[in-house]
């Protein structure tokens, strides 16, 4: 039987023994806390707090800006030191709130609830009250993903499992370690939709998972567990939806315009922990790896942390790194200063001792065709790149540049090391960026 796939994607060294073996390790976070207001797709956070203010873990202390937008909380209690610009991991300066951090660690009370008792509204509510974006990386606001306009007309909830992009374990270790919330969370989700189906879809190359999560499923009639074949970037929203259910879409479409909707796994275990136990989005897992790092494993980690702490947590470096990636290392951010924040969509942090991308110079193109075959959007990379370069908008448009789904691929195959993606995303964000305004 042929796998479940989609056309295109490449096979990168994958990097994930480095720290899939090793179970998830608490950080207890020590020095001040930072907490940036713009941690989403979206209007960024309004202070609740001002300079002087206590606060307590678990109390909020941004509300959304609307509708499209998520509030923050406190992790730690302590004092509000400040508010002001701080350096995020895109070099951005956000508007940010700072706690100095008394260790302590006094809580909220936290209200929990029993889902089985509350109704659509209710659930939809708790899911915003408690400020969960996507933490695969996107960010965008849950509740207005789990609020479509038709939700009758919704036949999917894949919860997204396949973790393709290299060196990152995290969802891994979650799956194996509290596979049940995984489970219930997606049990919460589907109480929205009454048509749809629950898929967990888990690359092959996770046998274990697969074996955990269908035992606890044998006896769901609306869950299903679907081995996925292990490609990158499999874990991407079209490329995961069209595998995991034939349907296709593309850029001017949302997922629920072909009945799906994708959450991932840390995300959905957040709808767990919202809906059942009352407590907001304060932590999440990041995989601290790369062969420059003594112990790479992966952190629960409390959001705001510093990721010097993270390093530090993870026994330091072993040698000095050419490189830092917060993220993987197809579609990070390499960074200049480690002295920034663990925010909502912190997966990884990627220390490498080679940057081999550095030593090589980008060349003329041979136009050998590898970056077509490898790209999942079924565009022409090396054009669209051209026209990116010559600022020529409409015929990238018109060559399906908004289609790009900015993987890598193409980079990464390209014999020449030609610049591709950076210059397909940057156009990309240009239009983007016109539409907006």
């Amino acid at each position: 039987m042929a796998k479940l796939t989609f056309h295109g994607g490449v096979h990168p060294y994958d990097g994930k023994d480095l720290s899939k073996d090793k179970p998830m390790k608490t950080i207890v976070p020590q020095g001040e806390m930072v907490y940036p207001l713009s941690q989403h797709i979206g209007a960024p956070a309004v202070p609740m707090v001002k300079k002087g203010d206590r606060v307590l873990v678990g109390q909020k202390i941004a509300e959304a800006g609307g509708f499209v937008s998520a509030p923050i909380y406190a992790t730690v209690s302590g004092t509000v030191k400040t508010i002001e610009p701080r350096r995020v991991v895109t070099g951005d300066l956000v508007n940010s709130i700072i706690v100095d951090n008394d260790k302590l660690f006094e809580e909220v009370k936290f209200t929990p609830h029993d889902a089985a008792k509350l109704n659509k509204k209710e659930i939809i509510e708790l899911i915003q009250e408690a400020g969960i974006v996507g933490m695969g990386g996107a960010g965008f606001p849950t509740h207005v993903k789990l609020s479509p306009k038709e939700p009758e007309k919704i036949d999917y909830v894949i919860a997204n499992c396949a973790e393709c992009e290299p060196y990152l374990t995290s969802d891994y270790r979650r799956m194996l370690e509290e596979p049940q919330k995984l489970v219930d969370g997606l049990k919460i989700i589907l109480k929205l939709f009454d048509n749809a189906q629950g898929i967990l879809a888990v690359e092959d190359n996770k046998p274990d998972c697969i074996e955990v999560l269908s035992k606890l499923v044998e006896n769901e009639d609306r869950i299903t567990v679907k081995a996925l074949k292990t490609k990158y970037p499999q874990g991407a929203e079209r490329q995961l939806i069209y595998a995991a259910t034939g349907r296709a879409i593309h850029s001017a479409m949302l997922p629920a315009d072909a009945g799906c909707v994708v959450d991932n796994v840390d995300t959905i275990v957040a709808v767990y922990h919202a809906v059942t136990e009352g407590k907001p989005l304060m932590n999440r897992i990041v995989t601290v790896t790369g062969d420059a790092v003594n112990d790479p494993r992966n952190f629960y980690v409390r959001i705001g942390m510093n990721y010097k702490d993270l390093i530090e947590e993870a026994g330091g470096f072993k040698t000095e790194p050419e490189k830092v990636v917060s993220g993987g290392p197809m579609m990070g951010f390499a960074l200049f200063d480690l002295n920034v924040p663990t925010t909502k969509t912190a997966s990884a942090l990627l220390c490498l001792t080679k940057d081999e991308v550095s030593m090589m110079e980008p060349s003329p193109c041979i136009n050998c065709g590898r970056c077509v075959d490898a790209c999942p959007g079924r565009v022409v990379p090396r054009k669209l790149a051209v026209l990116a370069q010559h600022q020529d908008e409409e015929a990238f448009i018109a060559n399906d540049g908004m289609e790009c789904c900015e993987c890598g691929c193409c980079s990464f195959v390209c014999p020449a090391k030609r610049h591709l993606t950076q210059s397909i995303k940057s156009m990309r964000k240009t239009i983007l960026g016109k539409k907006k305004k």
